[in-house]
């Protein structure tokens, strides 16, 4: 299996930072997207955001865009979410997930794969 591990969760306040990390194993890297999703409590898990960094592609979902932007660090083999002007919307529980083959995929839920265990954030007004 797929080894991920998200990180950076916590409480903020609404208009704040958060970054979240996760951390990929070797090996799954080089030409495989890494989304994050995010699930608030009654609703679907939604697509916040993903990318592939072998063909610069990335896709962000439209209630983040301007607010958050995804990287990648290969060396690291970690992907990262940086969320500015957090909104309390915004909380949810977020995974980041990589699908079972290379190439991108497009980013929606149902074409990952694996996931990680999820971390909160919660934002408050």
């Amino acid at each position: 299996d797929v080894q991920l591990q998200a990180s950076g969760g916590g409480f903020v306040q609404a208009g704040g930072y958060r970054r979240l990390s996760c951390a990929a194993a070797p090996g799954i890297f080089d030409d495989y997207a890494i989304g994050w999703f995010r699930q608030a409590p009654g609703k679907e898990r939604e697509s916040v955001s993903c990318i592939i960094s072998s063909r610069g592609t990335t896709h962000y979902a439209d209630s983040v865009k301007g607010r958050f932007t995804i990287s990648r660090d290969n060396f690291k083999n970690t992907v990262y979410l940086e969320m500015n002007n957090l909104k309390p919307e915004d909380t949810a529980t977020y995974y980041c997930a990589a699908p079972q083959h290379s190439g991108w995929p497009g980013c929606w839920p149902n074409v990952f794969d694996y996931w990680g265990q999820g971390t909160q954030v919660t934002v408050s007004s």
